[in-house]
């Protein structure tokens, strides 16, 4: 029988939320009035037969355009000899749903509106920064009254500014920068950015500068690519059907023909710009498409059955020629700065041993087309760039690769196949010597070997950050270059110039963009600031973030963050999230990202975001714990992190603390349930209920598997697969789980979520099911993307807040 304390309070729970609380506005934001005039009546109705209406002189006033002043008066704004138009506006915050009513009293013709919707009736305001507006027609010196009255379920504080707690649409709206890229010799950038409106229209712009003096030179209509020798980037544009390449002079904009009718594929430059080559794709063998055979498991990817060839297309000649032939892929690693190599790859299945995909890699001559095989069948690859000189290859790949030579753990230990290493392949002798072995960070994203001062530049997540960093072959000394921000996202090298332009974001702030010489980053001064992240924060305003790392039993370090309000009291016990992803790498420090502690902030949550073992970021033995674990280790960790952190902040209420992940971190959110009974709310998104399930059939579910099942299998270790699975230990779930799924997914596939769902409906216990229609394993679409957010907000809000109407008002009770 259910607490009798816990019936009453949920009862007067319940009669506050039904409780109307009255607001009078006493001041507004005013625009206006602004003199109309009563149009020329030519006959006494309208095409319609409609008499005019004194009312549509209100929609001739444009909402939110014009200059505002303070009004506090109690009569109507008006302007003496003229009918008038104004608009009185207001802003409200609010954490909690909350609806209800907005009454105005004096005005003959008004409308009200919320967030530039007008409203009649009821009025339904989600936990967001709005905008009351009332837009009014006075007559002329008018005399009536203004009164407006918030009749809602909470109470509303109605203020002027626009500043306001960072919100859902701050996430999702506002201008953002996305992409940088440099000119050879380092003197002109081109900037990409995406402005996102409010309902989710979205729109790109370009932006051409002069490097040293930031001038803007030009907006091109697409960002374009940029010559590897010439200063001057590339415009395409079709004339008929004909693909035609122009060079473009960024400082004159002058245009001149480059290539013409050249195949609509993707294309690399040839460093010595004399010809291009082309990634090519050929159809395979075609099935019956009712009744039709599966080759292999991958096969069931669109396109599988597809492969790339490669072309070679001379700039002075027009000649386009076939240099690859065959059955498998292949795809161009590099290029060498002479332009007479062409590192080639060649991948393809091989299913009887893990690795299942392996790669024969090539150097092909330009001009004649013969051929060196470097090596054949080699696992754990990533690419490869040439040296300056062409005589050495820098390869990425696992610790694995080139067996095992840059791996630090024992023979009898299987490292983590997504933590990733730097190798030299000296190509006379074939000998690889290994980069990175000893050092912790993980190299990830593009690596760029600099003919200007042979030095090797990468990026590598170092923890929960992620660096940019300079390597000296000769000596193997690797540098973090102290370049702006916490999370590097995306950097250009010039090719014929040692400037570097890069994308970062602070823990705090979206994403900035910089650039600067690689001598001035390495004395520390200033790079310059193309675009200002915080331009994207507009006039939201956030709470803070510390870092936050205890002491697991094992005497392991586990790091983590610590997420406050922007008003954050200590006195005061505040409901808790727990994010984490528990797979293979770590949970960085990526603002934009969905799962955003800034915003449940706002919502009056504190938040924890902790890193379990078995990511990359940490070293190698750190992240072979996501091996064969299925989650036990990094459960642990997550575990004993959220009673160490309520034991030393009292502020948090371990009574009221949620947890939620996505794919990996949804089946640790699943998994969580089945070994602890400390949260009050768990939210999984397309997550793993059981192991078998999505080995055989999500898109890269053995695949994975090789990373964090490695040579284990179903029918040789249930322990892992079964007695590990969320699925095969839902009697054990007590916390109340709503499961998040885009109905779409082919990486997760949605059965995931419906097995676990079933399992609880089954044994009566407190679940959600929430599909996404059309959606595949993120949710991309905008305005579904705002529902996804809201479901979760209103599933803690319901269980940690003990407050249902936000929940109820996106999912009403259905009487089946």
């Amino acid at each position: 029988m259910m607490n009798r304390k816990i019936v009453f309070a949920m009862l007067l729970l319940s009669m506050a939320a039904s409780a109307q609380v009255k607001t009078d506005v006493k001041a507004f934001n005013l625009a206006g009035p602004f003199a109309v005039k009563t149009p020329q009546c030519m006959d006494s109705v309208n095409v319609k037969g409609d008499k005019f209406d004194e009312k549509t002189l209100l929609n001739e006033l444009a909402l939110g355009s014009q200059p505002l002043t303070t009004f506090e008066g109690h009569v109507l704004p008006s302007l003496a000899d003229s009918k008038s138009v104004g608009v009185l506006s207001f802003y409200v915050n609010n954490s909690d749903y909350t609806k209800g009513s907005i009454h105005v009293k004096g005005p003959k013709n008004y409308q009200v509106y919320v967030d530039g919707q007008e409203v009649k009736g009821e009025v339904k305001l989600a936990p967001e920064h709005h905008e009351v507006a009332v837009r009014f027609l006075a007559q002329p010196a008018d005399s009536d009254s203004i009164h407006v009255t918030m009749d809602m379920t909470r109470a509303l504080t109605p203020v002027l500014s626009k500043q306001h707690p960072y919100m859902v649409h701050d996430l999702t709206d506002g201008k953002r920068v996305r992409s940088v890229s440099l000119s050879a010799d380092g003197q002109y950038v081109m900037v990409a950015y995406q402005t996102t409106a409010r309902g989710g229209n979205s729109q790109w712009s370009y932006e051409l500068r002069d490097v040293k003096s930031q001038r803007l030179l030009s907006r091109p209509t697409s960002m374009g690519r940029w010559m590897p020798r010439t200063c001057a980037y590339i415009e395409e544009e079709y004339q008929g059907n004909k693909r035609v390449l122009y060079q473009v002079n960024p400082l004159t904009g002058q245009r001149r023909q480059w290539a013409y009718d050249i195949p609509r594929d993707d294309y690399t430059i040839s460093p010595t710009e004399d010809f291009l080559i082309f990634t090519c794709q050929e159809e395979g063998p075609k099935e019956d498409a009712d009744v039709y055979q599966v080759l292999e498991m991958d096969d069931r990817q669109p396109g599988w059955r597809s492969r790339y060839y490669l072309k070679r297309y001379d700039i002075a000649s027009g000649l386009c020629q076939r240099i690859t032939f065959g059955r498998q892929t292949t795809y161009l690693s590099d290029i060498s700065q002479d332009g007479k190599k062409l590192l080639v790859v060649s991948s393809y299945s091989r299913l009887a041993k893990r690795p299942t995909e392996v790669q024969d890699v090539f150097v092909i001559d330009a001009q004649t087309l013969q051929t060196d095989t470097l090596m054949q069948c080699e696992g754990f690859l990533g690419g490869g760039t040439f040296s300056p000189d062409g005589r050495q290859i820098l390869f990425s790949g696992s610790p694995e690769a080139f067996n095992r030579i840059g791996c630090q753990l024992a023979a009898d230990v299987t490292p983590s196949m997504t933590e990733n290493e730097l190798f030299l392949y000296d190509i006379a002798t074939k000998q690889v010597k290994p980069l990175t072995k000893d050092f912790d960070p993980s190299v990830t994203g593009h690596v760029v070997w600099s003919s200007v001062d042979e030095k090797v530049y990468f990026r590598a997540e170092c923890r929960d950050y992620v660096y940019l960093y300079q390597l000296n072959p000769q000596n193997g000394q690797i540098k973090r270059m102290p370049v702006t921000g916490d999370n590097i996202y995306r950097y250009d090298m010039a090719s014929h110039a040692a400037t570097v332009a890069y994308l970062s974001y602070k823990t705090m702030e979206p994403a900035s963009a910089y650039v600067a010489s690689v001598a001035n980053i390495f004395k520390k001064a200033k790079d310059s600031q193309l675009f200002d992240g915080r331009e994207a924060l507009g006039d939201a305003e956030l709470g803070t973030c510390e870092d936050w790392n205890y002491t697991n039993s094992k005497g392991d370090t586990v790091y983590g963050r610590l997420y406050l309000p922007k008003d954050f009291d200590a006195t005061k016990k505040y409901p808790m999230i727990v994010y984490y992803y528990g797979g293979c790498s770590p949970t960085s420090r990526y603002f934009e990202s969905p799962y955003a502690p800034q915003y449940w902030n706002s919502l009056g949550y504190v938040a924890y975001i902790v890193e379990p073992s078995g990511a990359t970021g940490f070293g190698q033995e750190w992240a072979s714990r996501h091996v064969n674990t299925a989650g036990h280790g990094p459960a642990e960790d997550i575990i004993e992190g959220v009673k160490q952190i309520c034991a030393a902040h009292p502020f948090i209420n371990a009574e009221k603390v949620g947890c939620m992940g996505a794919s990996y971190g949804g089946f640790m959110t699943q998994y969580l349930q089945t070994q602890t009974d400390i949260f009050a709310a768990a939210v999984s998104h397309a997550g793993i209920a059981n192991h078998t399930s999505y080995w055989g059939q999500g898109y890269w579910g053995y695949n994975y598997s090789e990373v964090s099942m490695a040579n284990s299998y179903p029918w040789s270790h249930r322990q892992l697969y079964v007695d590990q699975s969320p699925l095969f230990n839902a009697d054990k779930i007590h916390t109340p789980l709503l499961l998040l799924h885009g109905d779409a997914d082919t990486n997760v596939p949605l059965v995931e979520s419906l097995q676990m769902f079933t399992a609880l409906k089954l044994l009566g216990r407190e679940v959600a099911l929430v599909q996404v229609k059309g959606e595949n394993h993120h949710i991309l679409d905008y305005a579904k993307k705002e529902k996804w957010l809201a479901t979760q907000m209103a599933w803690f809000a319901k269980w940690l807040k003990d407050d249902s109407t936000w929940w109820d008002a996106l999912y009403p009770q259905k009487n089946l």
